[in-house]
């Protein structure tokens, strides 16, 4: 009887000490715009929320398209993107559950000093942009179908002339936003980037931030769930428990508390 209630105790406390390991080893893949790396942003709150929940996180840092490609595939369990017509759309086709906002921050286009195209204290992004392509600066693009790229692209139909692809001042990299402001500081170019990454970026030679403050600048990001209909696998509740940290009001704490050179990067934004 002794030995049989002994076994029976063991295999309990086996079974006990699998579940307790299999929580703690509990993680997702969140597929995410590169601007979350860049900026530091997710090496100090992701150690935060895995200590908080015991999931871990691996990052895929991605441009947002690539990011929505890599969720479609159901290679990832969450995504954090910022291009609201394409997350809209990925939701709409069924591919996300939901969305869910998350925070804000903003662009500012950088350039080099010398200020070729004369666009320092413009208000008009796309004034900015305007001058850029009259007089055929140099212009470095991600043209990576990220965010930031879809941003840029529309700032150029609004001016009038369109993307101007081809021209032989426009410098399309395919990378992300640290790869392509170090192109731009080699090329004493122009881009658009996100201020998070630009507050991150140490090698800025002769640029400096030469438009911002324009509401068309304004800069959002959502956070979707990949939806299990599509793909099975996904980790629905580790998923929803990011999601759920994220945009409450823990965890909109701690992203506000995350500043560089003392100035906050970005600002959290009510869930809907």
């Amino acid at each position: 009887m002794a030995r049989r209630f002994l076994s029976r105790l063991t295999a309990a406390l086996l079974i006990g000490a699998a579940a307790i390991g299999a929580q703690a080893g509990e993680s997702i893949i969140v597929a995410s715009t590169t601007s979350t790396q860049n900026s530091g942003l997710f090496d100090y709150i992701l150690p935060i929320f895995e200590k908080e929940t015991g999931i871990g996180v691996k990052v895929i840092a991605q441009g947002t398209g690539k990011a929505l490609d890599t969720g479609r595939r159901g290679d990832a369990d969450v995504l954090l993107v910022h291009d609201r017509v394409k997350e809209d759309k990925f939701v709409e086709e069924g591919y996300g559950a939901y969305r869910k906002n998350v925070m804000y921050n903003d662009f500012v286009i950088v350039g080099p000093k010398s200020d070729p195209a004369g666009i320092k204290g413009d208000k008009s992004a796309t004034d900015a942009f305007t001058k850029i392509a009259d007089s055929g600066s140099p212009f470095a693009s991600r043209a990576d179908k990220s965010g930031t790229n879809a941003a840029e692209k529309r700032f150029w139909v609004a001016t009038g002339k369109g993307v101007p692809e081809g021209k032989d001042w426009y410098k399309e990299t395919g990378s992300g936003m640290g790869a392509t402001l170090n192109t731009a500081a080699g090329m004493d170019a122009y881009t658009l980037t996100d201020r998070g990454s630009w507050a991150n970026f140490k090698n800025r030679q002769n640029l400096e931030i030469l438009v911002e403050g324009d509401p068309k600048l304004y800069n959002p990001y959502g956070v979707i769930l990949v939806n299990p209909k599509k793909h099975p696998h996904v980790k629905v509740e580790a998923g929803e428990k990011f999601i759920h940290w994220i945009t409450s009001d823990a965890g909109h704490k701690v992203i506000s508390s995350y500043k560089l050179h003392g100035e906050q990067l970005f600002f959290p934004l009510k869930a809907e």
